[in-house]
């Protein structure tokens, strides 16, 4: 089975301390459900931006922001598409997490979702490949590695898995872990377009599978788009012949810690001498109760027929989701009768 090759050095000691003191202050700060959503929001959109980016998409964050709005933009089908299927994975991550064991047909599933519509052979999309590729910086054209022969794939793949559903990685640190994960996908390539975004979308299902990001307010991909040299370089330094990635997790850890120093920083500025807060604290919010929240702050209000529609769900189901909102204090009715609807406190 698959066994990762590294040691703790006093870099990665270092990160893992700073991103614990962040991740402890921003998981008990006091936050009402709107400023939560909004960090979220944020959070799926920089990731969509920056992992679509660091392949070549030349959307800008104002773009993917009024895609997934659903307002048509003038771009190429193609880019659109790589961004759209990169929100959707996203969007899917709660649901690929509850996945144990998480089988080769899942991880297919997401390359599949993150490849749609894009490669220009669609039978590329969702499968392992089938022919050999090179790993390559896509902006200078250097070669960064040559990844092992097709037919080593399948096997390869398996054995990864198996690690990722052992036991044994409750042992490692869940921010190692992701980093781990991101590394040993990108390094079989198990597909012929796509492995990047593929690997970053399972290095975040990590940490939300493992209860590090459950309110999903981090961003890893922002930081490799900031410096895509630095992000390669670090890939390639990694000797094929030992695979020994601390250099790598020095790297990644890096990203993360100031990932969760840059949420912790728009927490206190959105927490900092606020009434409400110190009567109230924070308020848990179920997946459903989060996404109509979501739904008013894009749309300004929600009504019983559109949570309905949300949800595939009865007139009495959609009652009983908003009562709990309005029992929480955190909506409010608005208009009567036909013209009523539900608006944030």
């Amino acid at each position: 089975m698959f066994k990762p090759n590294f040691k703790y050095t006093n870099k990665i000691v270092k990160n893992l301390t700073a991103i614990t003191a962040s991740r402890t202050f921003i998981m008990n700060a006091r936050l009402i459900p709107k400023w939560g959503v909004k960090l979220r929001r944020e959070a799926v959109l920089k990731s969509a931006h920056s992992s679509t980016a660091i392949e070549g998409n030349p959307l800008s964050l104002g773009e993917v922001s009024n895609l997934a709005a659903g307002r048509d933009i003038m771009v190429s089908r193609k880019d659109k598409q790589e961004v759209l299927n990169y929100l959707q994975a996203l969007g899917m991550l709660p649901d690929f997490a509850k996945r144990n064991p998480f089988t080769v047909k899942d991880f297919l599933k997401i390359h599949k979702i993150v490849t749609d519509k894009t490669l220009e052979n669609p039978r590329d999309e969702g499968v392992l490949r089938n022919r050999e590729v090179f790993v390559g910086n896509k902006f200078t054209g250097e070669v960064v590695f040559k990844p092992p022969s097709t037919d080593k794939v399948p096997l390869l793949v398996d054995d990864f898995l198996n690690w990722f559903n052992s036991t044994e990685v409750n042992e490692i640190d869940s921010v190692l872990h992701a980093g781990i994960t991101h590394y040993e996908i990108v390094r079989i390539h198990p597909f012929i377009d796509g492995n990047g975004r593929t690997a970053r979308v399972m290095a975040t299902m990590v940490l939300y599978r493992r209860g590090f990001d459950v309110k999903r307010f981090f961003v890893l991909d922002d930081y490799y788009d900031s410096d895509r040299r630095n992000y390669y370089k670090a890939l390639k330094n990694v000797n094929q012949e030992t695979r020994e990635l601390t250099g790598w997790l020095e790297y990644f850890t890096e990203g993360v810690a100031l990932s969760t120093k840059a949420v912790e920083k728009k927490v206190i500025g959105l927490s900092k001498d606020i009434k409400f807060l110190k009567e109230k604290g924070q308020i848990a919010l179920t997946e459903r109760q989060i996404r109509i929240i979501e739904y008013i702050v894009q749309n300004g209000r929600i009504r019983n027929r559109d949570i309905r529609d949300m949800f595939g769900i009865s007139d009495r189901a959609a009652l009983k989701e908003i009562r709990k909102l309005l029992d929480l204090k955190v909506v409010k009715t608005e208009g009567k009768g036909r013209n009523l609807s539900y608006i944030l406190m």
